[in-house]
């Protein structure tokens, strides 16, 4: 595949590429990463020709945003798009505390993410990002888990992003989800641009196959997949230890991936390359955004992307060869 090939974002007139860069890991998730060393692996990718780039305030509480600022800062502001997201409000909390998070970002601020699909809550949101941002606009904006808030985001949320969208404040609105399910309601009952789907559609988990990904086809919505290594499984190997959905991975998932190893094997490709490029071979993905932490894993999403197309060597009439049966 080309990594680099601009292509259209649903309905929305923004071009993104193949390839984006998530911007997690550059927060310090699992394991710390140097702000030098995040600033560096942005430029490398936007140097490369990444020319989408995702973040969040939950994503190291505000670290993975400024960062990413920082990183964009000198470059033309029209050469690459920017998705960021509401639905949490950051808030000071107490250093004892600090373990009591929900996903392990380390060395994050003595901050909170909390909740808040409020019209206000999303508003202000908003304008939070933009500061930890210090750039002139957001491109994407996605609604972020709203998973237990559905009536709260559909109130609140959705008019509020609905409203920036027609202000022209942003280009594109979406929803971002470890989840297919309430993604397909949304394109069922709202109007958007996008989706933020993380993992859902890789080589271990083709969950929204079902319904999302033929919705997002015949609603012409951009989907964007974050997580295509299930959380670092797919790119590391069946090794102990290994991260599978934010969580260490179980034998079940072990063995699934020593499968889909062996066959990688016999074709001589690198696991993750089939890991980015098998998403990318049904028509509703637009983009993958893996997440890098280095300069060298960077040129790595780049250099196994751009191997010959091995889409189509995991998959069969049934779906992809390696599936649990």
């Amino acid at each position: 595949m080309d990594p680099f090939q601009q292509v259209s974002l649903g309905r929305s007139g923004l071009v993104v590429t193949s390839l984006g860069l998530g911007g997690g890991p550059l927060a310090g998730l699992f394991a710390d990463v140097p702000e030098d060393q995040a600033i560096a692996t942005v430029l490398r990718a936007l140097a490369a020709g990444v020319r989408l780039f995702d973040t969040a305030p939950l994503y190291g509480l505000g670290k993975s945003e400024s960062r990413l600022g920082k990183a964009l800062r000198g470059a033309s502001r029209d050469s690459f798009v920017l998705a960021s997201k509401v639905g949490r409000l950051l808030e000071p909390e107490d250093p004892e505390k600090l373990d009591t998070r929900e996903v392990e970002f380390v060395d994050a601020p003595p901050l909170r993410a909390i909740f808040d699909f409020s019209y206000d809550g999303v508003m202000r949101s908003y304008e939070e990002s933009l500061r930890r941002l210090n750039l002139e606009r957001i491109d994407i904006l996605h609604i972020h888990d709203p998973d237990d808030h559905w009536e709260e985001a559909m109130r609140g949320a959705y008019p509020a992003v609905h409203k920036l969208r027609e202000q022209g404040a942003v280009r594109a609105i979406g929803a971002g989800m470890n989840q297919p399910e309430m993604l397909a309601r949304f394109a069922r009952e709202g109007d958007f641009d996008c989706f933020l789907l993380a993992g859902c559609y890789t080589l271990l988990d083709q969950t929204a196959l079902r319904e999302l990904l033929p919705l997002c086809a015949e609603k012409r919505i951009g989907l964007i997949l974050g997580g295509p290594y299930n959380s670092g499984i797919l790119a590391t190997g069946a090794q102990p230890g290994a991260k599978f959905s934010y969580k260490t991975a179980p034998l079940e998932i072990l063995e699934r991936v020593r499968r889909i190893e062996e066959v990688c094997g016999r074709h001589k490709l690198p696991l993750k390359a089939a890991a980015l490029q098998f998403p990318l071979a049904h028509p509703a993905i637009v983009s993958i955004i893996p997440g890098s932490r280095s300069i060298a894993a960077a040129r790595g999403e780049c250099r196994y992307a751009e191997l010959p197309d091995s889409s189509g060597l995991l998959v069969g009439p049934e779906g992809p060869e390696t599936s649990a049966r």
